[in-house]
């Protein structure tokens, strides 16, 4: 890819068939980011591992995914966001396929890696063409899309994960990419117009520092339970390795505010208090829809005795109401204040995740699930597209691309330490309801339900387990009450 600027083009008249061509990309890797969910069981028991092993095949993906974002955006000014998206279209759709043909739980957390570097490509590309292309007065409707699309495919993935796994067999959740990344790659050469690219220089240290202070901290974070928070190997403890890796964060962010020529995250952009207050609550968003799938498929999976597709189809209320909700809230996050949506966004998501660690038991009656997912369906539209017009609405231009890069980033790392979190927190609470049968339990029960005795001791592992993205839903309604009050809120009170 050459460097050299391109000449300035004119801009299409209908920016909308672009958006939707980069659309169906940016659909399929959100999809991954939850469609293994639904598929760890069965994962488990083809490759013979364990559950914790398959966690870090999502958490694999979301830390490939998170780390480039930070310069995938810049990658996007400077080569042009249409090659550099089509350039990880390539990349994620050639390591699907690698996915799919894998036969150890190890190479496919390597083939995972490769996807979500691709996947990292795409992404600012979408946000970038939107605030480049669509004129300030429809940009926020454009933005909503953007936003409503990340919403519903993230509780898609496990409703088309379950129907792929009892079908096909796992490997199609990632064969299925293949004929979908093809389509969207030649829709995106005939509909996305090539931009004018800028030279950056790139904060390379910057990019050392991040990938290193992250993977410290999740590695510590999952594995924790593993070694009993404890020692790993020598000197070597889980404590140690997060404190190392706050370490490193602190000096990512000194070095942010001493690099004068560009650095990674320009730490001027959190001047904007919307900007800092989205970035904030779309990372507990994140966290808490990657948390929550996980003990919810292994509870129907284990102790329920539901196959993959009946647990998958647990979601559809969910993905239903978030998709017809979507619209609507587009709409009225152009006129109404930020934080009266966030709030009943983040406060019906939390009272859903409470209700179902409340509810889940052996014997939960099927409509308490459903009803309750449906409820969070409806919580989630009001989160994803006013936290993404929101984000970058008060930036000015030549910080777009920054700011869309930093904002996913911040979504992505949410996703990650999400699924580090829970996987820490399935282990610890089986540890203790399961002591002696725990290991049996994470390892599967070749695809029957678990013995009376011990499935009431699972659910209440599980239960407690839902508390964690339950509460980081409440963190994410105290966080949206610092919006800058709107314009009309500032008038209303006068």
């Amino acid at each position: 890819m050459s460097s050299t600027p391109a000449p300035a083009r004119t801009l299409p008249e209908n920016p909308w068939p672009a958006l939707w061509a980069m659309v169906i990309g940016f659909f399929m890797i959100l999809v991954d980011s939850t469609i293994v969910s639904v598929a760890t069981p069965a994962i488990r028991d083809d490759l013979q591992t364990d559950y914790n092993s398959v966690i870090w095949v999502t958490s694999a993906y979301l830390l490939a995914y998170a780390v480039p974002l930070l310069i995938t955006g810049r990658l996007g000014d400077r080569f042009g966001p249409k090659r550099v998206y089509l350039v990880g279209l390539t990349v994620f759709t050639l390591s699907s396929l690698w996915c799919g043909l894998t036969g150890s739980v190890e190479a496919l957390i390597v083939a995972r890696v490769f996807q979500g570097l691709g996947a990292s490509m795409m992404t600012p590309q979408t946000m970038a063409v939107i605030t480049r292309t669509f004129p300030a007065d429809s940009r926020g409707r454009a933005m909503a899309l953007w936003g409503a699309t990340a919403g519903v495919a993230t509780l898609v993935g496990p409703v088309l994960g379950g129907i792929l796994v009892d079908t096909a067999g796992w490997e199609w959740i990632f064969f299925i990419n293949v004929p979908v990344g093809i389509v969207g790659f030649v829709l995106a050469l005939r509909l996305v117009p090539t931009l004018e690219t800028h030279t950056h220089s790139f904060d390379w240290i910057g990019v050392a520092l991040s990938a290193v202070a992250m993977f410290l901290i999740v590695f510590g974070i999952q594995e924790g339970e593993e070694y009993d928070w404890g020692t790993i190997e020598g000197w070597v403890s889980v404590p140690l390795l997060i404190a190392a890796g706050l370490l490193v964060l602190a000096v990512f962010v000194w070095w942010q505010s001493r690099n004068r020529r560009e650095p990674l995250v320009p730490l001027s952009l959190f001047r904007d208090r919307n900007f800092s207050v989205s970035n904030v609550a779309i990372s507990t968003v994140s966290f808490s829809v990657t948390a929550m799938a996980f003990p919810f498929m292994l509870w129907t999976q284990t102790v329920l005795g539901y196959d993959a597709t009946q647990s998958g189809l647990l979601f559809v209320p969910m993905a239903v109401v978030t998709a017809a909700m979507a619209p609507i809230v587009g709409r009225m996050s152009d006129r109404l204040p930020p934080r009266r949506l966030a709030s009943v966004g983040f406060g019906t998501s939390a009272l859903a995740m409470l209700g179902t660690a409340w509810v889940i038991a052996p014997d939960t009656p099927l409509w308490q699930l459903l009803v309750l997912n449906a409820v969070l369906g409806f919580g989630n539209a009001f989160l994803w597209a006013p936290l993404a017009s929101t984000a970058t609405r008060n930036l000015p231009m030549s910080s777009a691309g920054a700011g869309s890069g930093v904002y996913n980033a911040t979504r992505q790392v949410g996703a990650v330490l999400g699924s580090a979190a829970i996987a820490a927190a399935i282990t610890s609470r089986l540890a203790v309801h399961l002591p002696e049968a725990g290991e049996t339990a994470s390892r599967g029960t070749g695809g029957q339900s678990l013995p009376e005795q011990l499935a009431g001791p699972f659910s209440e592992a599980m239960a407690e387990s839902i508390l964690v993205p339950a509460l980081a839903f409440a963190l994410g309604l105290a966080v949206v009450q610092f919006f800058a009050p709107s314009s009309h809120e500032r008038t209303s009170q006068h």
